[in-house]
């Protein structure tokens, strides 16, 4: 039984991506209009971007861990894209890394571990360092997707749902289907209109006096796991008040691009400024500690490129929803 849901979901979602090309480009276009010139200089540098390409030094590259992960070499990156917590929405929604953070990793980790090695400039490759600055933009946008922080049905992944007509499920709702809707398309051009209008929200608009909450003192690269849950428990407060707030009975094989798309978008738009909002200042703040850190004791790791054991949870059985993502890879189920 399990397995022809599983398998009916993945005919549902064929073409879906995490956040969406989207998505992920007007964060990163959004994060570009708001870093500070040090932090530009900094990512640039790392990233070998010289000149004004109209896809953006960040955006240009915010969906490259989507099709990494997707190669023999990106594999063991794909549990990197999500938290599975094991929580009870709509009536409960709350995420515990002890828990909810498998083995294999997950979104928190990731940016933990990427964090640490985008800093090890010393230690690493150039090109290591470049991938560990690729995954940060890209797993900054998947932990404000408020399924990327929920097991249920593996993140919504085999909840069968409508979208204009269309037959597809309720992760790739919220990954495309809502903000393709909302903007008209989904080209650089798209994103990078949509992208100036949060700017503009954040910084003289509706938005403004919320994002000083977005990105606190607690949130800091000193301690990226505690930043990481706080992002990941925001996110996952979503999937009970907007996601499913009357369960999965009432979203399942129902038609949502009418009022559910009307009482949803708002929070999708939110969600996408905040991960433009939270990129740019951690990025800051990695470029103003840049000239801080020597490391002499460091070893260069093979992939998978997780470099501190401490960051992961201590091992636990396998539960449920962990068995759901083995049985598919450790993927999100996405085809990219």
């Amino acid at each position: 039984m399990r397995a022809s849901i599983i398998t009916t979901a993945f005919i549902a979602i064929e073409g879906a991506h995490a956040w969406g090309s989207l998505g992920h480009t007007t964060i990163g276009y959004i994060a570009e209009n708001l870093i500070d010139k040090k932090g530009e200089a900094w990512a640039r540098d790392i990233l070998n971007a010289t000149g004004n390409s109209s896809a953006g030094y960040l955006a240009g590259v915010a969906t490259w861990a989507d099709s990494y992960r997707s190669t023999a070499e990106g594999k063991f990156s794909a549990p990197y894209h999500f938290i599975d917590a094991e929580d009870d929405p709509p009536t409960t929604c709350d995420v515990d890394y002890e828990r909810d953070c498998g083995a294999a990793g997950c979104v928190v980790s990731a940016i933990a571990n990427y964090t640490q090695r985008v800093q090890q400039t010393q230690a690493l490759s150039a090109q290591q360092v470049n991938y560990a600055l690729r995954f940060l933009i890209h797993f900054i946008g998947d932990i404000t997707q408020p399924l990327h922080d929920e097991a249920l049905a593996l993140g919504g992944n085999t909840i069968p749902v409508k979208f204009n007509n269309k037959t597809t499920n309720l992760h790739a709702t919220w990954d495309t289907s809502i903000p393709e809707k909302f903007v008209g398309g989904y080209s650089l051009v798209d994103a990078k209109e949509w992208a100036a209008n949060l700017t503009m929200e954040i910084q003289k608009g509706k938005y403004k006096k919320q994002a000083k909450s977005w990105f606190t003192k607690d949130s800091t690269i000193s301690d990226p796991v505690a930043s990481a849950m706080i992002w990941a428990r925001d996110g996952n407060a979503y999937v009970c008040s907007e996601v499913i707030p009357d369960g999965v009975p009432a979203v399942q094989g129902m038609e949502l691009s009418g009022t559910y798309y009307a009482d949803t978008i708002d929070t999708v738009e939110m969600q996408i400024a905040k991960g433009g909002y939270r990129l740019a200042n951690w990025l800051d703040q990695l470029a103003a500690a840049s000239k801080k850190v020597h490391s002499k004791n460091f070893v260069r790791a093979a992939a998978p490129e997780f470099d501190v054991d401490a960051l992961l949870p201590a091992p636990r059985e396998l539960s449920r929803a962990k068995l759901a993502r083995q049985a598919v890879g450790w993927d999100c189920g996405h085809k990219h």
